[in-house]
């Protein structure tokens, strides 16, 4: 199954880059009205900004492996991959560099584990509704991902 992917800012700077892969994706909860799990960290603009768990995939370790890692770090929750929500990728700069990042999204079914923000990069984690889910995050490219989860979520629950 091909995997969507969706661009932020089209195209970067031809030249030196580093590039830069990230995983995570939605854990739901479907035990009774379908919820999933969502992070909170502050923008720039010192507003709480709702989005998807996501960091770096560590050495050694498969996109897989670090969505599922990354998802407990930063919510609490355990979670078991269930099927792939596409990437994003996108350009920035940091430090005097450009970089290309591509973060890789999955869907993932809650096993355990107590909600919590625990992680230093978060500042609030909350269960919504799945029907609230786009509409709390904070950008355009997770809404689209999302979109698919209804779908998915069909044939599991």
């Amino acid at each position: 199954m091909p995997r969507p992917r969706s661009r932020r800012r089209l195209g970067g700077p031809p030249g030196p880059h580093q590039e830069e892969t990230s995983a995570g994706g939605l854990v739901v909860d479907v035990a009774g009205a379908a919820r999933a799990a969502l992070i909170a960290r502050y923008g720039r603009e010192g507003r709480l900004r709702w989005s998807l768990p996501k960091g770096h995939v560590e050495g050694g370790e498969t996109i897989e492996e670090a969505a599922v890692r990354e998802v407990e770090e930063e919510t609490g929750i355990r979670g078991r991959i269930i099927a792939p929500l596409g990437a994003v990728d996108y350009w920035f700069s940091a430090d005097r560099r450009r970089i290309h990042k591509t973060v890789h999204h999955h869907l993932l079914l809650a096993t355990g584990g107590v909600l919590s923000a625990a992680d230093l990069e978060v500042a609030e984690v909350g269960w919504f509704p799945l029907a609230e889910v786009a509409g709390r995050l904070a950008h355009a490219d997770e809404r689209r991902l999302v979109a698919s989860v209804p779908q998915l979520l069909a044939g599991v629950t």
